[in-house]
């Protein structure tokens, strides 16, 4: 009598393991095709229209400046780019709906040191985490602002209006772009250098508190260069100096604030571009490309010089991250110092 062998005694038959097997091939053929489809995406991209969430109101200086980049990077894309500002808080509105957006490379942000370095130290509760909820893809450019005055301030010089406030110290107020902008904060910077007090006036833009300004209900604002001077030269406000650290080819006869007896001043607004955390390489490469290309066209770099934009500081995502870290952390030493908080 034969015994049978333990091998033949466990197998499965044939007809057990070929649906396991079947199975097994199904499961990875799906596994391969999901794992492609990233890649299929990325090389594709883009084959519609992107939207470029710009958190601050039309016609600003931040939506001017997006909309010319904008305008050549589409070309360089062969695709439309279409400029939605979603305003409010400080551009922290716009920003967070970026974050929750698909990090496709269809929603990106044009911002400023408002909604990354500033924000975050700023507001009790913030809707995004500056550092986890974005991917960073290019620094644009940066801009100094000019410090205007009405006229019925009678202070010629930055010195004089410093020791104007001294003597006033409940006379003078300062308007800015919202609670949290760049422009509030940067006024406070300087008061804190200056050991001065003012009152602040937030708006929703500059626009509307320029028109304050010259009806003589805001005293002292931090504007954007290219739309401050017109009125400087037309005799409707005063400008006393500019916070960039050099004079700027706008205004060549105005001194610094770093001139103008405060040592180390400085407040400059970059621009930046941003997708939501998670945005594939290859597509953040492409919006890389395609916008730093835009900043370089001839006609283009001659408008935003026109508007007072100057050549980024950094040139490399890598530089943009580490420009974002330090600046933010000059302003989050500014917030701890002063105490200003946003709910």
């Amino acid at each position: 009598m034969t015994t049978p062998s333990n091998t033949a005694s466990t197998a499965h038959p044939p007809s057990i393991r070929r649906p396991w097997r079947r199975l097994a091939q199904t499961l990875l053929g799906a596994i391969l095709a999901v794992s492609s489809v990233p890649a299929a995406h990325a090389s594709d991209w883009p084959d519609r229209p992107i939207r470029l969430i710009v958190p601050f109101p039309t016609g600003g200086a931040t939506d001017v400046i997006s909309r010319l980049i904008a305008e050549s990077a589409a070309k360089a894309m062969n695709t439309n780019i279409i400029v939605d500002n979603r305003t409010g808080a400080g551009g922290t509105i716009g920003s967070a709906e970026v974050a929750r957006s698909k990090p496709d490379g269809y929603t990106l942000l044009f911002t400023t040191s408002s909604t990354h370095a500033i924000a975050p130290h700023l507001y009790k509760s913030l809707p995004y985490d500056a550092d986890k909820d974005f991917t960073p893809i290019a620094h644009l450019g940066d801009a100094a602002s000019v410090l205007l005055v009405n006229p019925s301030v009678p202070a010629q010089t930055l010195p004089e209006l410093i020791e104007y406030t001294r003597a006033h110290p409940d006379e003078l107020n300062y308007a800015s772009s919202g609670n949290g902008t760049i422009v509030h904060l940067g006024t406070e910077a300087f008061l804190n250098q200056a050991n001065i007090v003012m009152s602040h006036v937030p708006y929703r833009g500059t626009g509307q508190a320029i028109n304050d300004m010259l009806g003589g209900s805001i005293h002292v604002l931090l504007d954007a260069i290219p739309t401050g001077m017109p009125y400087v030269n037309s005799g409707q406000l005063r400008a006393l100096a500019v916070t960039g650290p050099q004079r700027s080819p706008l205004a060549p006869d105005l001194p610094t604030f770093q001139e103008s007896g405060l040592p180390g001043y400085e407040s400059v607004t970059w621009f930046g571009l941003y997708a939501p955390a998670g945005l594939p390489d290859e597509i953040r490469d492409k919006a890389y490309e395609a916008f730093t290309h835009a900043t370089q066209d001839p006609n283009v770099r001659s408008r935003l010089q026109a508007l007072g934009v100057d050549l980024p500081r950094s040139t490399s995502q890598e530089e943009f991250v580490s420009l974002v870290r330090e600046d933010s952390a000059r302003w989050q030493g500014l917030i701890q110092l002063t105490g200003i908080q946003i709910q």
